[in-house]
């Protein structure tokens, strides 16, 4: 835990009591705090009260007295309306802030110099910030990795001197982290997403952009325009810019060629190192994640060979186009956290021959987006309640079965690829829908998967 000394001996509000709310209530107690604590949720209040957190309803509270109010970032602050407890802090005059705040604020009191990454992006932080920190620790440093890719930062241990930190951000979480400033600041991309929280795409984008500003190397992908017009902007104000893309050539910066990763200074370009066979790096999407990852951990001091090293050891991020087994030219993939089209695209994309697991709980739009890679699906075995919509989908584009269940989905595919001969092919769960039809989450989803495929025979299990 990271006591938060710097609000010691005040009073400090706090709303949201979730995993990340609950740590934060702790480690402000921790560092002095006098916190007063309220959810909406009764069972969180309990849960916090239990805990011996101090439990309010803020709206009886003296807000003249209380130095910050500390805001889950769940909780909504300006769109589509700011929550109550938002209205009383403004009314009182008081900041509102966030836990990744509190960390950048015990950081810069304590240990100012230790190496900060922060990574933040529409698509592929989670990816980028994992393969980050597999790298500094494979070099032998002392890594944190915290954020929202799912260890709440207040939880990490205390900063001091020569141990890196390694953040993911969302864009709800740099809206609240005022004073965010990192030794480098990753900026993969800008899609629409979230503008129910933030309103419009360009207040997305200026959130997205407050990270790498605050930054000492700011590394940007270009490839989107409002990405584009960040690096310029950030590099006109004096910060040192990064640019990283995966389908343009650039001047100065980091691009691929394929699975190649292109280093360019001055306009020569030379090979840096080629991602080809690493299953966990696999796509193009994998190779501008692996181009932040080395523009990171150059900025923070790692040498060029326990960078190469760390990518090709790199085992992938769970439930995310992971490789869990392999039986001859078959592989098989968990690529479970793809719960809707756009998220399963990059796995579709990064194999040719593809014995395709999909279905459960659909999203709206179900999978026709995802037509432009029906040629590379030999077969597709359809699971769950989505199964009679995707059928329609696939017409006579695609060979289908209705499986039902994903026991059976696994069986039969494996059964079919050991017959293929027409190259390496990938059984590949990648179900473009949410689980909560046959599975509580993602996760139970893919671990099922994981399982089934361990059950059979001849396979080599890779996790």
């Amino acid at each position: 835990m990271i006591p938060v000394t710097t609000f010691k001996d005040k009073k400090v509000a706090l709303f949201g009591l979730g995993g990340s709310g609950l740590a934060t209530a702790q480690a402000l107690v921790a560092g002095g705090a006098e916190v007063v604590a309220w959810d909406d949720n009764p069972d969180s209040v309990a849960k916090a009260a239990a805990a011996g957190i101090s439990t309010a309803d803020l709206r009886g509270l003296d807000w003249s007295a209380v130095a910050a109010f500390v805001l889950s970032p769940g909780v909504p602050l300006t769109h589509p309306k700011p929550h109550w407890t938002v209205d009383l802090a403004h009314q009182a005059g008081v900041e509102i802030i966030g836990d990744v705040e509190l960390f950048v604020r015990e950081r810069r009191v304590h240990a100012s110099d230790c190496p900060f990454i922060a990574i933040t992006g529409t698509n592929g932080k989670s990816t980028t910030t994992a393969l980050i920190a597999h790298i500094l620790r494979e070099s032998g440093r002392d890594t944190q990795l915290g954020g929202n890719i799912g260890t709440a930062v207040l939880t990490l241990d205390p900063p001091k001197a020569g141990r890196f930190y390694v953040v993911e951000c969302s864009s709800y979480q740099i809206d609240l982290a005022p004073t965010l400033e990192s030794t480098a600041g990753v900026l993969l991309n800008l899609t629409p997403d979230h503008l129910d929280r933030h309103g419009t795409m360009q207040h997305y984008a200026n959130i997205k952009e407050r990270l790498v500003a605050g930054s000492g190397t700011a590394i940007v992908g270009i490839d989107d325009s409002f990405s584009s017009l960040i690096a310029d902007r950030v590099e006109r104000a004096g910060t040192r810019v990064v640019r990283i893309s995966r389908r343009n050539v650039l001047a100065d910066g980091f691009y691929a060629e394929g699975s190649r990763l292109m280093r360019a200074r001055g306009g020569t370009s030379s090979l840096f190192t080629d991602l080809d066979g690493i299953q966990t790096l696999r796509g193009g999407h994998n190779a501008q994640n692996a181009a932040a990852a080395i523009a990171a951990c150059l900025a923070v001091g790692v040498d060029e060979k326990d960078i190469v090293a760390g990518l090709r050891s790199f085992p992938g991020l769970k439930h995310r186009m992971q490789p869990v087994g392999k039986k001859g030219d078959v592989v098989f993939v968990n690529d479970s956290k793809a719960t809707n089209a756009d998220a399963a695209a990059p796995a579709l994309s990064s194999y040719d021959r593809i014995y395709w697991i999909a279905g459960g709980l659909p999203k709206e739009g179900g999978i026709t987006s995802l037509a432009p890679f029906f040629p590379k699906i030999v077969k597709a075995y359809l699971i769950g309640e989505a199964a009679p919509a995707f059928a329609a989908t696939l017409g006579e584009a695609v060979p289908y079965e209705i499986s039902g269940t994903l026991e059976k989905a696994v069986a039969h595919a494996a059964a079919d690829a050991a017959r293929d001969e027409g190259g390496p092919s990938a059984v590949m769960l990648s179900p473009a829908c949410a689980s909560f039809d046959q599975y509580k989450n993602f996760e139970v989803r893919g671990d099922a998967f994981v399982g089934h495929v361990a059950a059979l025979e001849g396979v080599t299990m890779l996790v």
